[in-house]
């Protein structure tokens, strides 16, 4: 099965709704042992043949220039590797819209939520040379860490965090990225996030993963980025992956990311820095680096006869930590979330590894291996998720597995896709303000400075008969239009944004237009998904 990390608003992998919602649905029934071994083997035996994975491969193209016409998308690479060797590795299309260059095997992609199982692949090779271990509490190397609640702080794993079983609301953090915190900033105030139930919850956290990320760099006294480049992409040969936004910014062969317009063409709007959250969603690389780890991965931490990551930490990263996805019917399968990776169960009790990357500002990503077959393949795109990545490993499988595709899996990932997207929205429709609806206060009800733990201080201004309000290490400023009485709109920027919303003063005695009392409060919409958008006057 094929998964990305469940998001409530739009976004990043934001990272990352399971696609598996819908296709282990699809799918089938799970697969029920008689009895359990007392020994079971590592996998179940190989039941694909060569001629059927050969087959696969062989349409594989048609397969990738279908979607791409269908979609639009405008660049696509491919790597598939099979019992140790790469067997396609192919470019399509343009790397940006409007200027000469197309997609080859060594063309950079950022990865966005691929980078998890990356990153968790570099923590095995530091637990491998028995720094810490999965199961070490991060706060020993994190200076500062704290949750909301104080026994958890103490007791969250790495592994807790990995798996996206710390309690951390979904997504916690993402929208401090958006107003231009950095990491730093962003750790430091996951202590005001509410906690859901520890070790018993799952929700998909891009700052879980690099809080624990940034203890491990801490515990080797380095950078993340210096350490996954000396850990896993330097001993690897992964000449062109980085998790470091500078390095994929100065490729000269990349991929720039492209978003879609309502008139269905493509356009390179937007540059996504996601180096705060580096371990989470910064990382870029190619195909061909992709086809090496996936070598790398399927062959229990081994390149061409030498050990790169010790296999026992790295085989800890494959196995289900936390049901991600409950079974949706009595006789379905439930998904699970390893370290850095989904982690499902196939008909024939085969192991799917799966991950999706995708940014709502221009990329979409999937990697899918079945080890048992000693089978993968990375699918790298330039466009924002309309299903492309995901699809195109779904029907390789199946074609593998089935000889042709069991559905037609391109509309069902792209509307997964569009209801988290959806998700994130306000029910109000502020671009229709109420014909009766009231009017707003004078101007200098609503200005001044309001305070917020948690995303610092906000301020209202008003000029030229507008309001604007204002926040962040970056005064990122926002046009505030009229709704009705004291509620007003603005709309979203970044990875998380989610149209109008919703600002909403209050505001004490005293008739609309005439003097009285200031705002003493105002809550925006848009970042009061966890309770935490409400901001208090000085």
């Amino acid at each position: 099965m094929v998964t990305m990390g469940v998001r409530r608003r739009a976004g990043h992998h934001r990272c990352a709704a399971l696609i598996a919602a819908a296709a282990t649905s699809l799918l089938g029934a799970g697969h029920t042992p008689s009895a359990v071994a007392a020994a079971p083997p590592p996998q179940p035996p190989p039941q694909l043949t060569q001629a059927k994975v050969d087959d696969a491969v062989g349409k594989l193209d048609d397969i990738v220039r279908d979607a791409m016409r269908r979609t639009g998308v405008p660049g696509v690479a491919v790597a598939v590797v099979h019992k140790g060797r790469v067997v396609h590795l192919k470019g399509f299309g343009e790397r940006r819209v409007g200027r000469s260059g197309a997609v080859d095997p060594d063309t950079v992609f950022q990865l966005a939520s691929l980078s998890k199982p990356l990153a968790s692949t570099v923590v095995a090779g530091v637990v491998g040379g028995r720094t810490l271990g999965w199961d070490d509490p991060v706060a020993a190397h994190l200076p500062g860490f704290a949750l909301k609640d104080p026994w958890v702080t103490t007791h969250v794993t790495y592994a807790d965090l990995f798996s996206h079983r710390s309690g951390l609301p979904d997504h916690s953090g993402d929208l401090l990225e958006d107003l231009g915190y950095d990491r730093t900033y962003i750790l430091d105030h996951l202590k005001y996030e509410p906690l859901g139930p520890f070790r018993a919850s799952y929700a998909y956290t891009n700052y879980g993963v690099t809080a624990a990320a940034q203890a491990v760099a801490n515990a080797k006294d380095t950078s993340w980025d210096k350490l996954s480049q000396d850990t896993l992409y330097g001993p690897a040969g992964m000449k062109n992956t980085s998790s470091r936004f500078s390095d994929y910014d100065r490729a000269k062969d990349k991929a720039v990311t492209h978003v879609k317009n309502a008139d269905g063409t493509w356009q390179p709007k937007y540059v996504r820095d996601a180096d705060a959250q580096s371990p989470a969603g910064g990382a870029s690389s190619t195909a061909r680096d992709m086809a090496t780890w996936m070598r790398l991965q399927l062959a229990n931490g081994k390149l061409d006869g030498r050990q790169i990551i010790p296999a026992a930490p790295l085989e800890r990263t494959h196995l289900p930590e936390i049901v991600a996805q409950p079974p949706q019917a009595p006789a379905g399968r439930a998904g699970f979330y390893g370290l850095g990776w989904n982690v499902g169960y196939d008909d024939q009790g085969r192991l799917r590894l799966s991950h999706s990357g995708a940014f709502e500002l221009g990329a979409n990503t999937n990697v899918t291996m079945l080890p048992g077959e000693q089978l993968g393949i990375t699918v790298l795109t330039n466009g924002a998720p309309v299903g492309l990545a995901d699809s195109v490993a779904l029907n390789f499988f199946d074609i593998a597995q089935h000889g042709k595709p069991t559905t037609d899996w391109l509309p069902l990932v792209d509307r997964v896709y569009r209801q988290q997207e959806q998700q994130g929205r306000s029910p109000t429709d502020y671009a229709r303000p109420p014909r009766n609806g009231a009017v707003a206060r004078a101007a200098d009800r609503y200005t001044g400075t309001y305070d917020n733990a948690y995303y610092g201080p906000l301020t209202v201004t008003a000029a030229n008969g507008e309001l604007s309000m204002s926040l962040g290490p970056k005064h990122t400023t926002f046009r505030l239009t009229h709704y009705d009485g004291d509620t007003f709109a603005f709309r979203t920027v970044g990875e998380n944004a989610t149209g109008l919303s919703g600002v909403t003063f209050e505001v004490g005695p005293g008739s609309p237009g005439s003097g009285g009392s200031k705002a003493s409060r105002v809550t925006v919409e848009a970042w009061d998904h966890d309770g935490l958008g409400t901001f208090t006057r000085r």
